[in-house]
């Protein structure tokens, strides 16, 4: 597979997406940060100075999304009809795992915009609990599902 953002003068250049049909697009996105169970406990309970690190690190993401054509230079700036993010709380090996799918009807997929919104989230969550657990880690940024366009419907493979 050649690389598609590459001119015929070995240079980097914005995909021309103009030929292409509008279709539904969607992808979704994951990341994981961990950290230590008081950290984790004191998220959940509100025990955390700046506010409430989830509402914040939600906006965050969904704000991440919109910004990234302004973050990644060869991202088409597109209409995104949605992003949503989601949170669960992994007591086990104590983390939060972040999901966010974004949505759009045109011409180029939101894989980067969903990538950009868990990324920014992870960022937001270490962000407001890095006073009380400086060794979070954000781990596992990648994109698990994607939707639409001319390869169709691909879904990560379990434990990839």
């Amino acid at each position: 597979m050649e690389l598609s953002h590459i001119n015929n003068q070995g240079r980097a250049f914005m995909v021309d997406v103009t030929a292409k049909d509008d279709t539904e697009r969607i992808a979704t996105a994951r990341a994981v940060v961990r950290m230590q169970a008081d950290t984790l406990d004191r998220i959940k309970n509100g025990g955390i100075k700046k506010g409430d690190v989830l509402a914040v690190a939600q906006v965050a993401g969904i704000m991440g999304a919109k910004q990234t054509p302004s973050l990644i230079p060869m991202c088409h700036p597109l209409m995104l009809t949605g992003v949503d993010l989601q949170f669960e709380i992994d007591e086990a090996d104590p983390g939060i795992i972040i999901y966010a799918t974004v949505k759009t009807t045109g011409k180029t997929g939101v894989e980067m915009e969903a990538i950009t919104a868990v990324s920014v989230a992870a960022l937001t969550i270490y962000d407001m609990s890095k006073a009380i657990d400086r060794w979070m880690t954000i781990e596992e940024i990648k994109l698990v599902e994607k939707a639409g366009g001319k390869s169709g419907h691909l879904q990560r493979p379990a434990g990839k």
